[in-house]
């Protein structure tokens, strides 16, 4: 998960009320938001690692593998808006300490879980918890750094992003593999725990406080339609190899898109009344914003999918370790460091180029590894690594920079609002994908004629999930051409 969603989320508003502080303070204090950040970033890369362990201990079936990674990621998209809101009237030093509070105490239960469900429960909690936690960084940077030192801060943010796309595989293979304490996989969840000790304990001291001055009431109801309309989209697909495609399954879908209209028309009163919304509707109306949800729902939804699908065909289809595949997985992480700083830097001249560009880049890595995947045999390391460099180049050339390119059309006054939606429909997107892509994967894998699914049924799995996203990607590219020509500046928020 490689989008810049703090520095989107931060687009909202400045603070109304803040205390700078410098020198050791200030740099403790970015510490403290920096580790939050680390850790709610790794703990999308870990699990999916890890997964094949998870399931293999717990019991697991193939929609519930999806619904462990999934139920984390859909949970922080639905948070996200609302927890930037709660920090912004109440406080962000508050509410990111009440977030990584819950992000330690869900830790430490996903850790304990004894079966599957608890786990996807857990996960989903401590989704929420980044919810609440991660949107408050970009204010506490803003409140803690004078304007001429926050260009430094944010840079130390990016580098924990890149260092965490590459910690995630490597840490979850090695975790997995070392089986500390007999532990196994448990450990990529008891590590968080220590962690975030340490960034309470600091964090108490040093963390300034600052609040928006605005008072407007949450949306609070429009937040839960929204979570709870892709929900009932998510489960029958998700589920549709335990349940097949029955009544119950297509009035579930209908009850999902009955609770999403819904929502717009909550959506739509609440802004006649002068409220605050969740999602503006007049964003609507703005052609920039639609192909930039559009863009995102697409580019995003390929990306948990992939991961999660390559990890399970390194591990049970050729029989790799966590760690082997950590390691298989790595130069998609360097691809994307390569050219994320360069993306940002160039967003401003060729933004909407930069995001065709890794849109195709990505689509071509897709096509090598298919090509690679398809023959049935087990390909070895350097037959793999291309292709997945290759990828890591597309992404850093379009994540980082999609929400701002996206901004650059959208009214200066609506542009904060904006932002934190497309945030959130960044996750959704990725829960979206990996339901209806997970879902092709597992019902490929479990449609062996031998009954017992080898490696050629794997790689055959992959090659389909690789092909479709190929397509979704040359797609992506294609709804781009619409996006704005630059990426916005900061005097366009």
């Amino acid at each position: 998960m490689t989008d810049s969603k703090i520095r989107q989320e931060g687009a909202r508003a400045p603070a109304a009320s803040s205390a700078l502080v410098s020198g050791p303070g200030a740099g403790a204090a970015l510490l403290v938001v920096l580790l939050g950040s680390f850790l709610d970033l790794l703990d999308a890369t870990i699990v999916t690692v890890a997964a094949p362990a998870m399931a293999r201990d717990l019991g697991a079936d193939d929609a519930q593998i999806q619904w462990m990674i999934a139920a984390y990621v859909l949970a922080l998209g639905a948070g996200l808006v609302t927890g930037g809101r709660l920090g912004d009237r109440y406080g962000r030093k508050r509410l990111f300490m009440i977030g990584l509070g819950g992000f330690t105490l869900t830790s430490a239960l996903c850790a304990l879980a004894a079966g599957p469900g608890t786990l996807i429960g857990m996960r989903a909690a401590q989704g929420l918890a980044a919810g609440v936690m991660v949107p408050q960084v970009f204010g506490i940077i803003r409140a803690s750094f004078a304007p001429g030192e926050r260009a430094k801060a944010f840079g130390a943010y990016g580098a924990v992003q890149g260092l965490a796309s590459v910690a995630g595989p490597l840490l979850g293979g090695l975790l997995v593999e070392a089986d500390l304490f007999g532990l196994g996989w448990r450990t990529i969840f008891w590590i968080n725990v220590p962690v975030s000790v340490l960034a309470l304990v600091t964090g108490a001291k040093v963390l300034p406080e600052s609040r928006s001055a605005s008072t407007a009431r949450l949306d609070l109801l429009g937040a839960l339609l929204a979570a709870s309309g892709i929900l009932l989209l998510l489960l029958p697909i998700i589920q549709t190899g335990a349940w097949g495609w029955t009544a119950a399954s297509h009035a579930l879908l209908a009850a999902g898109i009955v609770v999403l209209v819904l929502f717009l028309v909550h959506e739509r009163r609440l802004t006649g009344r002068g409220g605050e919304p969740v999602l503006d509707p007049a964003l609507l109306r703005v052609r920039a914003f639609v192909t930039g949800l559009s863009a995102s729902v697409l580019f995003f939804g390929g990306l948990g999918p992939f991961f999660l699908t390559l990890s399970v065909y390194l591990q049970v289809g050729t029989g790799r370790t966590a760690w082997e595949t950590g390691l298989v997985i790595l130069p998609y992480a360097f691809g994307s460091i390569i050219t994320s700083g360069l993306g940002v830097v160039l967003a401003a001249e060729a933004g909407r180029a930069l995001l065709i560009a890794g849109s195709l880049t990505v689509a071509a890595s897709q096509v090598v590894l298919w090509a690679v995947v398809r023959g049935g045999d087990d390909p070895g390391y350097w037959q793999l690594a291309p292709a997945l460099l290759i990828g890591g180049l597309g992404l850093g050339l379009a994540a980082p920079v999609l929400v701002n390119v996206v901004l650059a059309g959208v009214p200066a006054r609506n542009a904060g609002a904006a932002g934190g939606v497309l945030s959130t429909v960044n996750q959704i997107g990725g829960a979206l994908g990996i339901a209806v892509l997970g879902t092709v994967f597992f019902t490929a894998v479990s449609g062996s004629a031998t009954g017992t699914p080898g490696r050629a049924d794997h790689g055959h799995a992959l090659g389909i999930v690789l092909a479709v996203s190929a397509v979704l990607y040359v797609v992506t590219a294609l709804v781009m051409l619409a996006l704005p020509r630059t990426a916005a500046g900061d005097a366009d928020r």
